[in-house]
């Protein structure tokens, strides 16, 4: 069939419409595109660098209907890919990202295996062409995701991530970049997040003589900023009751609205977070195979490096934080910091943090000693200002507690002194070291500093050097024990009272209720009368069964005292000494299974434990508590004292502060802009000149000329009522 005045060859996309809808009618049409192809493609290759209109229009077209004709198109990706392959540097920028999204195309259509196409895609990475780069960046971490999405092929995911480490060894700086970011982003969206990934990275990211590479791949162990700094909102325990109880009573003001909107947002807010499930975040440091080696590498890296000095900090962070988490022996480390400890270097608060992240109870006293007097000589004297005496304390007690004998008796006695000086910042900080060594080490201090010795201070045990505890008990658990006793002690009495005979001979089996509770029990007055019978009873007139509890119970009665608190105060008079807490504790581990109320009952007591007549800031639940992984840059530089803000401080403060608020002026408080105001309103925008009489005559008013007007105005108000 011939067709007149056909316009399809000129008209790509309804041509491309019709072939979707039926492909054998058009079989013709397509050939003849087919063709014209072919001759721009040979034309085109006599001069690739200049952009072809037409072959762009022609590639895009065949690809949209390669699926309707299977076996004349298997050729044709191939033919793009020769075309980028042979011509990729010397391409138009245009030219080059529509023959990639033509690939892109057929790869949807699985007309090109997705290992040719990405290997392809890694080496267009070379080109001078960022949009480009990223375009195709965008598509590797896309279709990766998308092959893994349901189930994940390890032959295919490890042959591209061979590829990929290639890559990173690749001479071209931007190549290898763009293939750590992709393997970064893989491993941040839980793709490719096994310990390869993260070996190669540490392996040959870390090392790499292109710069930009290895900041990449020190941030990437670094993780994303733990320390951020939250709302002052959400550090404080917000009860919207108080406020809204408060603002009842008080005087209604638009700034006291406010206050209550804001808290209300701020207890949703925290309601909301508190619902949530408790985020934990596992660093890729924990995935590495060989911590030690990777350390001492990367050690002897930095130091031979002419890096600038905020990359060598990136390094000392990561080494620090890898000695810290795998307890490593770098013994070099700790020098170098040891030089860089001035007040005046720069990033120092950053360098304590190192030090106190590289400390660990592994590490010998004798090799941390450097860094210490480093601390206590540059920071830890009154020449310096409060603030820095302030960090080098905090730094002091943050090593120390994670490496408790990183100082000794006489320096940690000196660093104590300080805990009477003038400024409030400095006593705070040696106060803090003091808390720090009752709980773990007392012995160190002098005997005023240890404070009152309470039962947990007697219980502890100082640790030696390399001394690890393995328990076979739960510590504290002995204290169970006690509600077995109180039990015990209420039975026997029962069964006495039970057997006792009364003044008219008639026995009485009738059981007297005992109050009990955790620490002691409580026997009403009227009970207690009743215990003077047994007094008087005679001895034989106790059964053999009983003869014990009646002789505890005649003890108890002889003192006047409730018979169950006298027999446990009794018992517990009689103490246990460290090993029967420590037998009792075990056999109880063996023989018991421990319910929710018992932890909670054994957490009490441990807490208890520290108590001795005085308040605590803080209760250690635990001596044995370990720190953290990492430390926090703020506990370095808390200092207790208001800071003095610069001015762009204060201007930062400020402008928070306009954040959600009206426009500055007066505000009306109409519903409606357009509606008219009061009179009384009108008078607060008047010129001066148009009230002054107004004003003046109320002002020079006599006081009978008050009483005139307030009697007319009662007058009127009667009237029209």
């Amino acid at each position: 069939m011939v067709r007149h005045n056909n316009q399809l060859p000129n008209n790509l996309t309804q041509l491309q419409n019709l072939i979707k809808r039926d492909p054998d009618s058009y079989k013709e049409e397509f050939h003849q595109q087919l063709a014209h192809f072919e001759t721009t493609l040979e034309i085109f290759n006599l001069n690739p660098s200049q952009y072809n209109k037409k072959l762009d229009e022609q590639a895009m077209f065949l690809a949209q209907v390669a699926q309707c004709y299977l076996n004349v198109m298997k050729t044709f990706p191939q033919k793009i890919v020769d075309i980028l392959k042979t011509h990729n540097t010397v391409l138009h920028n245009d030219m080059r990202l529509a023959l990639c999204k033509c690939l892109i195309l057929l790869r949807n259509k699985n007309f090109i295996t997705p290992f040719d196409l990405l290997e392809l895609f890694f080496h267009l990475l070379k080109c001078q062409d960022k949009n480009l780069r990223e375009f195709l960046k965008i598509h590797i971490i896309t279709d990766i995701k998308n092959m893994n999405m349901k189930h994940k092929d390890m032959k295919l995911n490890s042959t591209l991530q061979n590829f990929m480490f290639s890559m990173l060894r690749d001479t071209n700086a931007k190549a290898a970049k763009l293939s750590l970011d992709i393997l970064i982003e893989l491993y941040h969206k839980n793709i490719w997040n096994d310990h390869k990934t993260v070996n190669i990275i540490a392996d040959i990211g870390c090392f790499s003589k292109i710069t930009k590479v290895m900041v990449a791949s020190l941030k990437f162990f670094l993780g994303k900023d733990e320390e951020k700094e939250d709302n002052s909102d959400s550090d404080e325990e917000i009860d919207p009751r108080d406020t809204m109880i408060a603002n009842k009573f008080n005087k209604k003001t638009r700034k006291r609205d406010k206050m209550v909107d804001k808290v209300k947002k701020v207890a949703k807010k925290m309601k909301k977070k508190k619902q949530q499930a408790p985020s934990f975040n596992f660093s890729a440091l924990h995935l590495i195979n060989n911590p030690q080696g990777f350390a001492e590498k990367l050690f002897k890296q930095m130091e031979l490096s002419n890096e600038r000095f905020e990359v060598k900090l990136m390094s000392l962070d990561v080494i620090s934080r890898l000695i810290g988490l795998h307890n490593l022996f770098l013994f070099n480390y700790y020098p170098f910091i040891a030089r860089l400890l001035m007040p005046h270097q720069r990033e120092v608060t950053r360098i304590l943090q190192f030090a106190a992240q590289a400390s660990h109870e592994l590490v010998p006293p004798e090799v941390i000693e450097p860094v210490m007097k480093a601390i206590a000589n540059n920071f830890i004297t009154e020449r310096n200002s409060t603030d820095v005496m302030a960090v080098g304390l905090n730094a002091v007690r943050e090593i120390c507690a994670r490496c408790p004998l990183a100082i000794g008796e006489d320096l940690l006695r000196d660093l104590v002194q300080y805990k009477s000086y003038k400024e409030k910042s400095v006593m705070m900080a040696a106060r803090s070291l003091i808390q720090l060594y009752r709980l773990s080490m007392p012995h160190l201090l002098h005997k005023k500093d240890r404070g009152r010795p309470t039962e947990a201070s007697t219980e502890l045990e100082t640790k030696k050097y390399g001394e690890i505890r393995i328990r076979d008990y739960i510590p504290g658990s002995e204290v169970l024990l006690e509600k077995e006793e109180i039990k015990e002690t209420e039975r026997k009495w029962k069964v006495t009272k039970g057997k006792k005979k009364t003044y008219d001979g008639s026995d009485s089996d009738e059981w007297i209720d005992v109050g009990s509770s955790d620490s002691e029990i409580n026997i009403s007055d009227s009970e207690a009368d009743d215990d003077h019978c047994v007094e008087e009873k005679s001895e034989e007139n106790c059964d053999e069964t009983t003869e014990d509890s009646c002789s505890e119970i005649e003890e108890a009665n002889s003192n006047s005292e409730p018979i169950a608190r006298k027999v446990l105060k009794a018992k517990r008079n009689n103490k246990m000494d460290k090993e029967e807490k420590i037998e009792t504790a075990r056999k109880i581990a063996m023989e018991t299974i421990f319910t929710d109320e018992d932890f909670k009952r054994i957490e009490a007591a441990q807490v208890k434990k520290h108590i001795s007549g005085i308040k605590r800031k803080k209760l250690a639940d635990d001596e044995d508590e370990e720190s953290g992984e990492l430390v926090q840059l703020s506990a370095i530089e808390n200092i207790h004292k208001k800071r003095k803000h610069d001015k762009s401080a204060r201007l930062e403060s400020v402008l928070k502060g306009r954040q959600e608020r009206d426009k500055f002026g007066y505000k009306d408080r109409r519903k409606n802009i357009h509606c008219s105001k009061t009179n009384r309103e009108k008078r607060k925008t008047k010129n001066f000149q148009m009230v002054k009489q107004k004003a003046k005559g109320k002002i020079k008013r006599s006081f009978k000329d008050k009483q005139i007007a307030f009697r007319n105005y009662l007058i009127k108000q009667k009237k029209m009522r």
